[in-house]
């Protein structure tokens, strides 16, 4: 088995770092789930009381999700980055930084998604996520550049795939993020539909991947 030349293999703490903290934020989401009041059990039943809750089941199913993708793009992202400076460290810890905030923006929505402050929790709720997609794109640009930070073996038809599809997530962030001001619940739909469209995977980006850990 061939081995990575050494230049190739700095971003191995970074990763490591990276999945610590991506798994701590997914653990910390199932603490806005809570069990109902006993008293609100007795009076009207288990299953109804679980039923009540059902706006916070939808939030934390939805923000794992957001932050599996997130993991999966920053994994995706790390098979084709192989070099890191200072910068892409701190790019990186920017990154993260608006990851561990998910569990917040969670809450509000789950909190207010039935009440008439919808509008404002799902503006947070959107809105931040657009932020984290700003700062992906920001260190995907900063490593893309002149292709300083990538992999020896990097197809530029995957680079460009890639910035192609951050550009247009980016846009249609911003357009669900608009859209709240007219119907709340398209503008969730949207950001939802978002992250599926992240989390498939391009053709092309996956030979790589296969191809890295072969090499690696």
């Amino acid at each position: 088995m061939t081995k990575a030349p050494e230049t190739e293999r700095e971003t191995q703490r970074i990763e490591a770092f990276s999945d610590g903290v991506f798994a701590i934020v997914v653990t910390l989401l199932i603490f806005n789930v809570k069990l109902p009041e006993p008293a609100a059990v007795t009076a009207n039943g288990l299953l109804a009381e679980l039923a009540k809750s059902w706006t916070i089941y939808l939030a934390f199913a939805a923000s794992f999700f957001f932050v599996l993708v997130m993991w999966i793009n920053h994994h995706r992202l790390f098979t084709i980055i192989r070099r890191a400076d200072n910068n892409l460290m701190l790019l990186n810890g920017l990154l993260l930084f608006g990851v561990t905030v998910v569990p917040f923006p969670t809450s509000i929505v789950a909190a207010y998604l039935l009440d008439p402050q919808q509008q404002a929790a799902v503006f947070i709720y959107n809105g931040w996520f657009f932020l984290v997609a700003i700062m992906f794109q920001l260190l995907w640009r900063y490593a893309a550049h002149n292709n300083r930070l990538f992999s020896h073996a990097v197809d530029p038809a995957i680079t460009r795939h890639i910035a192609r599809s951050y550009n247009i997530g980016l846009v249609l962030y911003l357009a669900a993020v608009l859209i709240d001001i007219i119907s709340p619940p398209v503008s969730l739909a949207i950001s939802i539909g978002l992250a599926v469209f992240f989390a498939i995977p391009n053709r092309q980006v996956q030979q790589l991947m296969t191809t890295s850990d072969t090499t690696a």
